[in-house]
């Protein structure tokens, strides 16, 4: 959940905390994994479509960049490396495509700065590129069914330096 690594947890909480998703088909949960990644297969198994937010490395990307693609059309580019979790996301992701408990995924990701020391403070690069990935979430719930009224403007920086309270 440090620096720019929180990308994921803070973008959860904020799409939750600022917006009212609404539908007469479909319901929706925000679940903050954290850093569990192996042990949220049992919550995953539950859902027919689910969409990650997490950041990932990407052959010539850079700091900043947002990604959002289907989980079975990933890109060659794209890789998991030197995340938090203790098993790689993407490695769960194949854990529940192989025992045929993943849902319909989508991946909202993006490149993080690292950062070396031990901070809750966002690079401008990641709160740029978090005003694209709310659009981006936006726009495909209502795709799927969604409409969406802004309840509340917590800033992605206000809600990482509360993260752990939470």
């Amino acid at each position: 959940m440090f620096a720019d690594e929180g990308l994921g947890v803070h973008l959860c909480k904020q799409l939750e905390k600022n917006y009212k998703f609404t539908s007469d088909k479909h319901s929706i949960d925000f679940v903050d994994g954290g850093t569990l990644a192996l042990q949220l297969s049992y919550i995953i198994a539950q859902y027919d479509k689910m969409i990650v937010i997490d950041c990932i490395d990407a052959d010539d990307a850079k700091a900043g960049d947002v990604f959002f693609f289907p989980y079975d059309a990933m890109p060659k580019k794209i890789s998991w490396s030197g995340s938090a979790h203790e098993v790689e996301m993407l490695q769960t992701l194949q854990y529940m495509e192989l025992v045929g408990d993943l849902p319909q995924t989508q991946i909202l990701a993006c490149v993080p700065k690292r950062i070396e020391q031990m901070s809750f403070e966002l690079s401008k690069e990641i709160v740029n590129a978090s005003k694209i990935m709310i659009d981006t979430v936006i726009k495909h719930l209502e795709k799927e069914g969604f409409s969406c009224e802004k309840i509340a403007d917590f800033s992605l920086q206000d809600l990482a330096n509360s993260s752990y309270k939470n």
